[in-house]
Order: C-alpha cells, then structure tokens, then sequence
C-alpha cells in the first residue's frame, strides 16, 4: 500500500467560521483535514493557504507517520501564522509520501449544527 494516494492536493472551499454555538472543544466551529498514510515512512506534509487579497501563508508542517491516519483541526493551526476566521481561503496540500486527504467542516454558529466533508482534488 505504499502508493496509495497522491503527492498533490488541493482544497478550494476553505472558511473557518468565527465563532461557535455548543462546548468546546467538541463543538467548536474548525475545519479540519484528515491525512492516511497507508505507507511505511513517515509522510513530510506541508499546507500553502491562498487567499483573494492577500500574499499566501506557509508553509505549515505536518508529520503523519507510516500506517496512521492524522486529523488536524486548521483553525489549530498556528506556525507560520494562524489561518484567520471569518475569510474564504484555498489550501494546496504537498506530501513527500503518497497520501490520501479529506477536507471537513463543522459550522455549529446556529443550534443546528452543519457539517460536510469532500475529499480533496488530487493533481
């Protein structure tokens, strides 16, 4: 299984809502990812996050060991600067390793909580 999934992924509908309705840290309004490396080496993972006004960030780095799955909440996310709240965003997703990601977001700003998930584009 070591070439399962891709080197490149992309993820275009990027926004971290502001603020929450429920406790944390289960029900904070986040996005996350979540990277599978089904191979035997430690995949070196890094996020570039574009924006429409301003220069991009990153590259943030990531660590999934071999044969481990990692779910990394973004607004978490802190070096080299965090990703801001309440601003539409896109991440490009490197990996030395073939990885396989999928992008989550949990919206709880209203009583009626929302979430969805997509895996990412691979290029």
């Amino acid at each position: 299984m070591d070439d399962l999934g891709k080197t490149r992924w992309v993820f275009v509908d990027g926004y971290i809502p502001a603020w929450s309705n429920g406790p944390g840290p289960e029900m904070v309004s986040h996005e996350a990812i979540c990277v599978l490396n089904a191979g035997g080496q430690v995949a070196k993972v890094e996020l570039t996050v574009f924006f429409a006004d301003r220069d991009p960030v990153g590259p943030y780095r990531l660590d999934v060991p071999a044969r481990r799955t990692l779910h990394q909440r973004l607004n978490e996310l802190t070096d080299p600067a965090p990703i801001p709240p309440n601003l539409s965003y896109a991440c490009v997703l490197t990996s030395d390793r073939p990885v396989v990601v999928q992008h989550t977001r949990l919206d709880s700003r209203q009583a009626e909580n929302a979430i969805f998930s997509t895996i990412a584009y691979s290029g």
